[in-house]
């Protein structure tokens, strides 16, 4: 019984740390690690209109995509801006 209990922890810890893994994005580039947490913005934006366009999917992301529509985004709702914000080294 105690190693029922214990396997169903474990199971349990790691569906936890896969599904929080599978909100969040990371970018590598020369200017630092961005880290996208993909349901923080859904919850603040609740529209998938605003970075999607059609239907969702997982974005291309590259510097002009990110330097446009997110600090775009980011400006207009009071999100941080500056490059360290989210550019992590």
């Amino acid at each position: 019984m105690k190693k029922l209990v214990i396997i169903m922890m474990l199971l349990a810890f790691v569906g936890v740390n896969v599904a929080i893994a599978a909100d969040s994005y990371t970018y590598d580039n020369k200017k630092g690690t961005v880290t996208f947490n993909h349901k923080a913005h859904q919850d603040a934006l609740g529209d998938c209109a605003k970075c999607h366009e059609g239907e969702p999917a997982k974005i291309a992301v590259d510097k002009d995509f990110a330097h446009t529509t997110c600090k775009g985004c980011h400006k207009e709702m009071n999100g941080p801006t500056k490059c360290n914000d989210c550019h992590k080294k």
